[in-house]
């Protein structure tokens, strides 16, 4: 792809945001610009805050100062295709495998180690996989509304094109029927097919707190019109592409992980209820440890409880001081 074909949001979308004041700092990765906040002292102990989608690093703003005043480095990507970063203009250019390379390449760049990781929705699916391509950098997790699909063999291989056909069945999915009865399936199929992508109203519909209008508007900020949301829409979709590849860490990394694991997922996210319970029984780092449940919190727990999960993520790295 030539440079001509990405797309760059206009700096001018992200002026005045709010409680947003950080600098912007920026790295290019085979070629894309990748945009990261970087807040607090450089030989502090990093917290490498993974975003999910269609979210970016706006959704941690109530989370780095206090990270930073507890004495922490904070470092917070925004993956291509979301935020600051470029975006790519056609579905068929993202692929799961790209953004792991990515993150695993940035995460050298920044020569990041002793790294606490934070990640919630395809901040896991991303973040856990960078693990286990570079688990020596990593000092421990919080685990928080995500997970790591995975199957071998058969179910491997087919997974992704089963999936396809669950989903071609599913058809056109409006935002009402996705409210009515949320599932994951519904959620990709509503991704997929709706004509103009609603980035601020899915995130309302999927947190408890009610947003303010230039909050909607500053997740709405990325993308001036639907060519931006290419990555906003297959996403989704790429969740069972790589089963195989996400066993495989499972197999070689999470299941021998005996650093501290820990998940902190909400009460009130249909989407990945349950899945907490799979890290605390499979990882040896997540047993017989006291997970947390966050109370009244939505699938994008950040804006609902932002706060409380920055005393999780604080009391973890104490106790294991």
């Amino acid at each position: 792809m030539s440079p001509s074909e990405m797309l760059r949001t206009p700096e001018s979308r992200f002026e005045r945001l709010p409680d947003y004041p950080f600098s912007p700092n920026y790295r290019e990765i085979d070629g894309l610009r990748i945009h990261y906040v970087d807040e607090g002292p450089e030989d502090a102990r990093p917290v490498l805050l993974m975003h999910g989608e269609p979210s970016w690093s706006y959704l941690y703003r109530k989370m780095i100062p206090p990270l930073n005043e507890a004495g922490f480095r904070t470092v917070a990507p925004d993956i291509v295709g979301f935020g600051r970063s470029d975006k790519l203009p056609r579905t068929k250019d993202y692929s799961y495998q790209m953004h792991v390379d990515m993150m695993v390449e940035f995460v050298k760049q920044l020569k990041l180690h002793e790294i606490t990781l934070f990640c919630q929705d395809w901040g896991g699916l991303i973040g856990l996989r960078v693990l286990g391509e570079q688990p020596d950098r990593f000092a421990r997790v919080v685990a928080s509304n995500t997970g790591l699909p995975a199957a071998r063999g058969l179910a491997g291989r087919i997974g992704s094109t089963v999936f396809k056909l669950r989903l071609l069945r599913e058809g056109k999915v409006s935002m009402r029927e996705l409210q009515e009865k949320p599932s994951f399936l519904r959620w990709v199929a509503y991704s997929r097919t709706v004509p103009s992508l609603p980035i601020g109203d899915i995130l309302q519909f999927s947190t408890v707190t009610d947003l303010p209008p230039e909050v909607i508007q500053a997740y709405e900020a990325p993308f001036p019109d639907e060519q931006y949301k290419a990555g906003a829409r297959i996403f989704p979709s790429l969740v069972p592409t790589q089963l195989r590849e996400n066993q495989r860490v499972w197999d070689d990394v999470l299941s021998k992980w005996e650093k501290p694991f820990l998940t902190a997922f909400s009460d009130r996210d249909p989407i990945t209820a349950g899945v907490d319970r799979l890290f605390q029984r499979r990882i040896p780092g997540a047993r017989e440890r006291e997970h947390v449940t966050i109370k009244d919190a939505g699938h994008f727990l950040q804006e609902d409880k932002g706060e409380e999960l920055v005393q999780v993520i604080v009391n973890l790295i104490e106790e294991d001081a």
